[in-house]
């Protein structure tokens, strides 16, 4: 006979066996992936193409460093597109504060240089104006020497009066007027002549 008190813990022992979780269970003998490598191994294992991609979203969550090939591993920061090394599978709070400062310094740098970038710019646009003001400026006709503005040929008064001014302005028809004058007077002029001359 089995004495009383051993029947107890045989069924106790096996009442608590059974009310254990089964995952608890697993886990028991098998030992949780160390870094994103071992992870993806194993996920490399699943059965469905959905079930894979599921748990590598789960690792990439899981761990943020990847494993170098002489050793260590190395974390990524796409803020910056730069990399950074790293004592195990996740920085530590020491080393994802100085990631944050490198961080900063970027943004810092990004800000500086686009300044710049619009300065540089702005420059580049005022010499462009200086440079069509200038050669709009060669262009212009020439002045005289006494009145220092400049001179405009008949052609263009008959055209800038024709074009900008409104009919019966003075301003305005008083370029017409006196190149009338200035025809008539060689009509006039040219027929003077020939009559001293005979």
């Amino acid at each position: 006979m089995v004495p009383p008190k051993s029947v107890f813990l045989i069924a106790a022992f096996a009442a608590c066996a059974g009310l254990m979780p089964p995952r608890a269970q697993a886990q028991w003998w098998s030992r949780a992936p160390a870094d994103f490598e071992e992870c993806a191994d194993k996920a490399e294992k699943a059965a469905t193409r959905e079930e894979k991609a599921s748990q590598l979203v789960e690792c990439n969550a899981k761990f943020a460093g990847r494993r170098k090939p002489g050793g260590g591993y190395t974390y990524f920061d796409f803020m910056q597109n730069r990399s950074f090394d790293i004592a195990g599978p996740n920085p530590t709070p020491e080393e994802q504060k100085k990631i944050d400062e490198h961080y900063t310094e970027f943004l810092d740098r990004e800000r500086r240089n686009s300044v710049a970038a619009t300065f540089t710019a702005k420059q580049q646009q005022q010499q462009l104006q200086q440079v069509s003001l200038k050669s709009e400026s060669d262009k212009t006709p020439t002045t005289t020497a006494s009145i220092g503005k400049p001179q405009a040929s008949p052609g263009d008064l008959r055209t800038r009066a024709r074009t900008t001014c409104p009919r019966g302005s003075f301003s305005c028809a008083w370029p017409r007027l006196s190149e009338g004058i200035k025809d008539l007077k060689k009509l006039f002029g040219s027929s003077s002549g020939k009559a001293k001359r005979s």
